[in-house]
């Protein structure tokens, strides 16, 4: 048993890679219960997709935080990371899909006096 974690915004995923036949469970759910949405599961199959493993390890996802596409990319993060724990030759083909490289863009805080993190409350001349 392999596991690794991914992390996307405020998602933090930590993933459990065995062998066997192929089924995603997240959250304790099928992947296609818990991700309704067919680019979400395509974000989670596509580093096995890549490196031609779909049918070869099963994936228990253990997700929290953040929002559903955070969740989905952090998910993809920590295969991706667990894939290459696996096989070392794999790095190459998944880090020039983008897999390998973790978003680190995260919301930007709001700032006191004003109305969001960059939007000023209206300005009044006279």
């Amino acid at each position: 048993m392999i596991n690794n974690s991914g992390r996307r915004k405020a998602a933090v995923a930590r993933i459990y890679l065995t062998e066997g036949s192929g089924v995603i469970t997240v959250n304790k759910k099928p992947l296609d219960q818990y991700f309704p949405l067919a680019w979400h599961q395509t974000a989670v199959q596509s580093p096995l997709d890549l490196t031609e493993n779909g049918g070869k390890y099963d994936v228990v996802v253990n997700v929290r935080g953040g929002g559903i596409s955070g969740q989905a990319e952090a998910i993809r993060l920590g295969i991706s990371k667990a894939l290459v724990d696996i096989n070392g030759e794999f790095k190459s083909s998944l880090r020039h899909a983008g897999f390998m490289t973790r978003d680190s863009r995260v919301v930007e805080r709001k700032k006191s006096g004003q109305k969001k993190a960059r939007k000023r409350f209206q300005f009044s001349k006279r």
